[in-house]
């Protein structure tokens, strides 16, 4: 269903040439600049069938995200191949397309229909996601007056109503308090036993382990090892993070 083949991403990353008095003075009036090659990703490959819940693990810059934004298509890789053989919704940032100035309910019509979702069709959703985000008495208020955890809790129960059979998720648990990260874990367990495919990033280790059939351990751009969530958390905790 998903196949990553010797999958690289690099970035540019600008440095200013000031080594002498002569460069401090031209860089005021020119750009000058060395670039170095940095490697987010480097030529990484795996397969996920069809069914798999899959977690990615990884320290902060080890290229997860990257990964994510690869397989769904907001960066293109430098090198590698990368298939995808169904349709895929990317839960990657959550309330992309709000806008500040619109009511909460125009704003669930308007991030529905970046779903593909018609009017009609989001209109039988609304009170529906109201009540789950627990924002029914803030349904004509404008979007700028709600706190960010509430603006996240919106996008979180907007974007759940996608059907497509892959799921990009990218550490989305860390959505509003205790009770309603309860209540997105119904969600995930509903999605596995739909038998979605999804492939989830997290630094929730606990939920890598609750959810997952397989996890990839990634540092440094670098594929390390996939296999059984216990076995590949616990090196990662020991040898990784414990480095």
């Amino acid at each position: 269903m998903i196949s990553v083949h010797n999958v690289s991403k690099v970035f540019r990353i600008p440095h200013a040439k000031k080594n002498t008095l002569y460069h401090n003075i031209l860089s005021t009036l020119t750009k000058s600049y060395d670039y170095e090659s940095f490697f987010a990703v480097n030529d990484v490959s795996f397969h996920i069938t069809a069914g798999e819940f899959v977690g990615i693990v990884g320290r902060n810059g080890s290229g997860k995200s990257t990964l994510l934004k690869i397989l769904s298509g907001i960066y293109q890789p430098t090198t590698g191949d990368v298939h995808v053989n169904d349709d895929l919704f990317p839960l990657l940032e959550l309330g992309v397309g709000f806008q500040s100035d619109f009511t909460v309910r125009d704003n669930i019509y308007l991030y529905g229909s970046l779903l593909g979702f018609s009017r009609t069709e989001m209109k039988c959703k609304t009170e529906e996601i109201l009540d789950f985000a627990e924002l029914t008495r803030f349904a004509d208020a404008r979007l700028e007056k709600l706190s960010t955890g509430m603006q996240m809790r919106l996008g979180f129960t907007i974007a759940i109503q996608s059907v497509a059979p892959i799921m990009l998720v990218d550490e989305v648990l860390a959505v509003g308090d205790k009770a309603f990260a309860d209540k997105c874990k119904l969600v995930f367990w509903d999605l596995k036993n739909r038998g979605t495919t999804v492939l989830f990033v997290s630094h929730d280790l606990e939920s890598v382990i609750e959810y997952c059939t397989r996890v990839i351990l990634m540092d440094s751009g670098h594929l390390i090892d996939q296999g059984e969530p216990n076995a590949m958390v616990d090196y990662y905790t020991h040898h990784i993070v414990g480095q």
